[in-house]
């Protein structure tokens, strides 16, 4: 009989008996299955979602953004610890109230945009909103990073064994730095910013039916003999159909081949006039770094040249300045050796006052007597 692959998405479910070692064994192994669950689809929507922006813009109608959207928000709500209250009950908590003190450090961050959004009201509804206006902002990864770094913060929001505690939150880190390059329009009006109800993820479009190799007959024929009612179904005369379902199952597998090359062409296509267009900015990029290089070095010259003219004009002024104080010095020495030959001493002044003075005196006398 075939066998389905479901790429663990289906955990088995443990019987009871055992000793209080064989649950701890059994939750443990029920924790890493879900964590591994959790990290492989979101893997794949993350693959998906870049596969389908190379053909569309990806915006809230996109099935692939949405199914990524509610993977990640489980994954950030994985073991999330509850809020205490005054009355020592435990309410639930959104993982917006996790992300908004651990991404406080993200440079020019959108914490406080979104806090004052009039049309988001709820928590739930402001951790969706985050999630697109992070996508927008190309700045996704960096957000996680930034939280998973702060491990005091983390450690208080979740339990043991959450996903973001454990090894799987460097590969979330990882697996979201390729949405980068992926340009994303979303409008935060819309419905699916609702907070009412939680996220729920389509698996169906990362389930993969594989046929055992031990299997000898198709999985179509099983199917079909342990589903029939009655032994009819396998006589010699009802062979028929298996045989008109067979060519019925290559013509759609030879479909679904052409239309995959069809894809692979449009994607090729695509690439290649992506290719051109680089390369165009490419060339364009470096004709404008040689004419910046040339201007750059004109630049450089003209201010060498201009250096030396003021270093040169420096030098004759302070050459100038030297010659006007000396000329200044001399002029000073002449005008005080002039002056001092033009008029006599001051000992000679005061013997000149003394005899006019007596002079004076005389005919002053000679006078009064006659």
């Amino acid at each position: 009989m075939a066998s389905r692959s479901l790429g663990g998405l289906s955990g088995s479910r443990g019987g009871g008996g055992g000793g209080g070692s064989g649950k701890k064994s059994l939750s443990a192994r029920n924790a890493a299955v879900e964590r591994r669950n959790l990290i492989t689809v979101c893997r794949f929507s993350v693959k998906t979602l870049i596969d389908r922006s190379c053909f569309e813009t990806i915006d809230d109608s996109s099935p692939e953004f949405n199914n990524f959207a509610a993977v990640l928000e489980q994954i950030l709500s994985h073991r999330l610890k509850g809020q205490v209250t005054w009355f020592g009950y435990e309410s639930p908590r959104s993982f917006w109230d996790y992300i908004r003190v651990a991404c406080r450090k993200v440079s020019q961050n959108c914490i406080c945009s979104i806090e004052n959004m009039e049309n988001v009201s709820s928590s739930r509804a402001k951790g969706r909103a985050w999630i697109r206006v992070a996508l927008m902002e190309k700045h996704l990864s960096e957000y996680i990073s930034t939280a998973l770094r702060d491990f005091k913060t983390t450690r208080r929001f979740y339990e043991d064994g959450a996903i973001v505690l454990g090894e799987e939150a460097n590969m979330l880190a990882g697996m979201l730095l390729g949405l980068n390059a992926i340009d994303f329009s979303f409008c935060l009006k819309g419905e699916g910013l609702d907070g009412t109800f939680p996220a729920v993820i389509d698996y169906t479009p990362y389930l993969k039916f594989e046929q055992s190799s031990d299997s000898i007959s198709s999985d179509e024929e099983e199917l079909r003999t342990f589903g029939s009612s009655d032994s009819e179904g396998s006589t010699p005369e009802n062979v028929g159909p298996p045989l008109i379902l067979d060519e019925n199952t290559w013509f759609n597998k030879c479909k679904r081949v052409r239309q995959k090359y069809q894809l692979t062409l449009e994607q090729k296509g695509y690439l290649e006039e992506l290719l051109r267009l680089r390369e165009n900015q490419l060339s364009e990029s470096v004709s404008q770094n040689k004419i910046l290089l040339q201007r750059i070095e004109d630049s450089d010259l003209a201010h060498k040249l201009e250096k030396e003219q003021l270093e040169y004009i420096i030098v004759e002024l302070q050459d100038q300045l030297t010659v006007l104080k000396n000329n200044d010095l001399r002029s000073r020495q002449e005008l005080t050796a002039h002056l001092t030959k033009q008029w006599p001493s001051p000992g000679a002044l005061d013997v000149n006052a003394v005899a006019l003075d007596t002079l004076l005196y005389r005919k002053h006398n000679k006078q009064w007597y006659e």
